[in-house]
């Protein structure tokens, strides 16, 4: 199955061959977009505090983001070490120096979070989480459920709001508590126009919020150790049995049968000829590619989280 909506995005950037870093592993990245005061930071907190696997978020600014004192090993430069083996980076010397200093670590992050300026194009950093040693997970959008329809018609916005919507595989709506239940409506309308087809998340729920940030890789079991469902308040999760093994052409049809509401799916499959897939869901972003040797795991069920009706 290709993703041709991504596959340009997706290709690794132009750079000098090297030798993969962590044996050939890819580690997930999520880009956080949204525009300013959609609410970023305060998702990243969220992740923090809740995740117990080492992950790397990337920040415009590392000050930006107000880590509890508690969870904090040490702080050295524009980087922060937490104390679950998290790491916050600071951008201020460009996402090449970034990728760069995540590659010489000897151990790998379990996944990156990186979050994107406020009038970022999301589209158009996407290429460097498909440089080596990486992968394009999903692009995550947070939307201001109060202010997105203004900001959207404004000549001076809308251009920004509009490019960062299309590009999305998933949103958050934020700011709910400020919406009224017309702005919702109509946001969710002019998402639906921008966008057809991108599933959208209340990000009511913190936890349930960072759950879909695929925060597992490390996990015992593999992609198979969901955290359980009560984590995604209002969300179903549940298994899809995959045979094993499964001709590709079957299971990319599985995978392209999920429903539309599909918030997050993921599972391994096995070919008759011993040949590994991994099929990823982010929303729209519906993907399936061989597992190098370096992320062999065991055959998995399909897990798939859709909203709870």
């Amino acid at each position: 199955m290709n993703d041709t909506r991504h596959s340009d995005q997706d290709a690794a950037l132009d750079v000098s061959e090297v030798i993969a870093p962590w044996d050939g592993r890819r580690v997930p990245v999520t880009l956080l977009g949204g525009y300013l005061g959609s609410g970023k930071t305060t998702v990243i907190n969220a992740v923090l505090a809740k995740t117990d696997r080492p992950i790397a978020v990337l920040v415009n600014d590392v000050g930006a983001v107000n880590i509890d004192a508690s969870l904090v090993r040490r702080r050295h430069g524009d980087t922060i070490e937490l104390t679950d083996g998290c790491v916050c980076c600071s951008l201020a010397a460009g996402l090449a120096a970034a990728f760069d200093g995540l590659r010489s670590r000897p151990e790998p992050p379990d996944h990156v979070i990186l979050e994107l300026s406020g009038v970022a194009d999301p589209s158009r950093v996407a290429p460097w989480a498909g440089s080596d040693g990486f992968r394009l997970d999903g692009i995550v959008v947070l939307v201001d459920a109060e202010q997105f329809v203004e900001r959207l018609d404004d000549p001076f916005t809308g251009p920004s709001v509009r490019q960062q919507a299309v590009a999305a595989d998933l949103f958050v709506l934020s700011k709910l508590d400020l919406a009224s239940p017309a702005e919702r409506s109509e946001t969710e309308r002019r998402l639906a126009e921008l966008a057809p087809g991108v599933p959208v998340l209340d990000a009511g729920d913190a936890v349930a919020t960072a759950s879909f940030l695929d925060l597992g890789t490390r996990r015992p079991g593999g992609v198979a150790a969901t955290p359980p469902a009560e984590l995604f308040d209002a969300h179903d999760v549940h298994m899809q049995p995959v045979p094993q093994p499964i001709e590709r052409a079957d299971f990319e049809t599985m995978i392209e049968s999920l429903p539309a509401s599909t918030l997050r799916a993921k599972g391994i499959a096995i070919t008759p000829d011993g040949t590994q897939l991994l099929a990823q869901v982010v929303g729209r972003r519906r993907v399936i590619t061989e597992l190098p040797r370096a992320e062999t795991q065991p055959a998995t069920d399909l897990v798939v989280i859709t909203p709870r009706r």
